[in-house]
């Protein structure tokens, strides 16, 4: 309840924002009618369509894109005429065309029907006001988008975006009760209710036009963020504050070792605490390398829990240590799951996780948590994550993210102790060997955040103009770029979760600080795609990654991370760029270490 009361306040937020303009002359024409059976319904409206449309938007693909892209050309149209019936009702009759008749029923219902059919028009009115309406993705917002794109449609995502759009609507309704007795004081004193007519016409086509060439979501947004990102950060600090990890009760976030990293126990020294029972594993959608495992076959068996993720490389360089954990106890009482919470679309596909259980020879059972049922029974927030459960079912340590792998393997060792197997060997895994993409990362030299390229949680973009959402925009690159910063180059259509591009070479750039850069990419149509890697403006030689060779050339052949740089030398800040030589590439996020 409480985050349904935080995302409605910062709906109500966005009367302050610029976002809110196009939407206006909507709203204030129709101020001269009743508000029950015109603003309110209209309102309402708005508010249902939002919401169902950005629930599919955030989480349907491209096919839902099209979808609303469509009804929002019909909505411009029946705005237009909306627009022409305010400036003329001349015009009106003599254009005839049913669009201006229903736009001139929409403007100024018949007397003695106003009731139901005015009604009924106001909630039309709204219906194409929430296809067009398209609000900044601020502090609030993003969280509810990126909710959305991880965990799927559902009742929760529909109703967090209803209560934003509601909170939206509450602060547009005050508005318009307030600018109704402006204009009727107007229209009363200076008799003036004809040009009031003609001036919202116009300001409802200027609106339709802003709508059109995207400056409500490309100029606006970048006006907005120094009016209500501010407060929408207090709100959430207020309601939740935030902790050393940065996450919060939306939507899950990647821990790194060293930020998000802690602990329940140092050693194994002493009695662990009873952090709790363990959660059932029937949420999985489906198991990799096991039949289902519930209470019965865990019974007094020593069990670690992984929550993981394939595309994570905090994840991916924990995997060696978990099955070699596996391997070396799984005769002495330990049982290891690793549960697949996906961060991304594509990792519910059950085919590419099966494909990354092989890629990285995992042999422990996999269960597929797609629903985030198992992730919300241990309320986890982290990837990784590793939870340490005795034989009796007791969750009895944990720790997030990378790292800390000796305290790790005693706590397992003292609970297969506790569990009654004292013929174990030998503590500690000197014989492995972490090469590649899994090897541990170079803390002492990253100074580069994990950097998302959808525009839901995307920061420190610096092509010109700001982000275009859900259509194709042709992106340019700025002068120079400062530590941490990326922009596109060529066009692109950014998405909540990632950016799509639409033809041949387009091109991504990053000024970064660490010795590796890694993207999650997917190549489009299933068809791979070719790219060339550069390093401040030359072949990367030595310093290419696992995914490149040195004259910086590679190919995308399924959806994954790829690294693309791994530094050899002294590690330094450098301008990476990336040229996609095939269209359909989408872009995710990057990672350092």
């Amino acid at each position: 309840m409480t985050i349904v009361i935080l995302v409605f306040l910062g709906g109500v937020l966005t009367i302050l924002s610029p976002c809110i303009l196009p939407v206006l002359p909507f709203v204030f024409a129709r101020s001269e009618q009743k508000f029950l059976t015109s603003g309110l319904p209209m309102l309402a409206g708005m508010t249902v369509t939002f919401a169902a449309i950005a629930t599919l938007a955030a989480v349907g693909g491209s096919w839902a894109v099209r979808v609303n892209q469509y009804g929002r050309i019909a909505a411009m149209v029946l705005l237009i005429a909306f627009a022409a019936t305010l400036l003329s009702e001349r015009l009106a009759d003599w254009m005839a065309t049913p669009f201006v008749a229903l736009g001139n029923r929409l403007a100024q219902p018949t007397a003695g029907k106003v009731g139901r059919i005015g009604l009924v028009n106001s909630l039309a009115l709204g219906v194409a006001t929430g296809l067009l309406w398209a609000p900044c993705a601020g502090p609030i917002l993003g969280l509810i988008l990126t909710g959305a794109a991880i965990s799927g449609p559902n009742a929760r995502t529909t109703l967090l975006l209803f209560a934003y759009a509601a909170g939206a609507a509450t602060s547009l309704a005050l508005a318009l009760l307030a600018g109704a007795k402006v204009f009727a004081f107007l229209k009363k004193s200076l008799g003036t209710g004809v040009w009031i007519r003609r001036i919202l016409g116009v300001a409802v086509l200027f609106a339709v036009v802003a709508i059109a060439f995207g400056w409500d979501s490309s100029v606006l947004k970048r006006l907005s963020f120094s009016t209500t990102n501010s407060l929408e950060q207090s709100l959430i600090g207020k309601i939740k504050p935030p902790t050393s990890h940065g996450t919060t009760s939306v939507a899950p976030n990647n821990a790194r070792d060293g930020q998000g990293m802690r602990m329940s126990a140092e050693t194994s020294t002493g009695d662990l605490p009873i952090e709790g029972e363990v959660p059932s594993f029937a949420g999985a959608s489906l198991w990799i390398n096991s039949t289902p495992l519930g209470p019965q076959a865990l019974r007094g068996k020593v069990v670690m829990v992984d929550f993981w993720t394939y595309s994570c490389i905090n994840c991916l360089r924990a995997l060696p240590f978990v099955e070699a954990w596996y391997e070396k106890y799984k005769n002495h009482g330990l049982v290891v799951i690793g549960v697949h919470a996906p961060e991304f679309a594509f990792e519910k596909d059950p085919a590419n996780v099966r494909r990354a259980v092989a890629d990285f020879n995992i042999t422990y059972p996999i269960a597929l948590d797609n629903d985030y049922a198992i992730w919300q029974a241990f309320n986890n927030q982290y990837w990784p994550a590793h939870y340490f459960i005795d034989a009796l079912g007791r969750i009895r340590a944990h720790h997030f993210g990378e790292g800390n792998y000796a305290e790790s393997e005693q706590i397992i060792r003292k609970l297969l102790n506790d569990a009654g197997h004292s013929d174990l060997p030998p503590p500690g895994l000197s014989s492995m060997r972490v090469v590649g993409i899994q090897a541990a990362p170079d803390e002492a030299h990253d100074q580069s955040p994990e950097t998302y390229v959808g525009y839901a949680r995307a920061e420190n973009f610096a092509s010109p103009g700001g982000f275009v959402q859900q259509q194709l925009h042709r992106y340019s690159l700025p002068p120079a770029l400062k530590l941490n910063q990326w922009a596109l180059s060529g066009t692109w259509n950014v998405e909540p979760e990632k950016a799509v591009s639409g033809v041949a070479t387009g091109k991504i750039i990053f000024r970064f600080y660490a010795r590796d850069l890694h993207l999650v990419l997917g190549p489009g149509g299933g068809k791979p795609v070719r790219f060339r890697v550069l390093l401040d403006g030359a072949a990367p030689g030595a310093n290419h990654g696992a995914d490149t060779d040195s004259d910086g050339a590679g190919a995308i052949d399924g959806q994954r991370l790829y690294q693309l740089i791994r530094q050899t030398g002294d590690v330094r800040e450098h301008v990476f760029s990336v040229e996609f030589l095939d269209p359909g590439v989408q872009a995710y996020s990057f990672t350092f270490g």
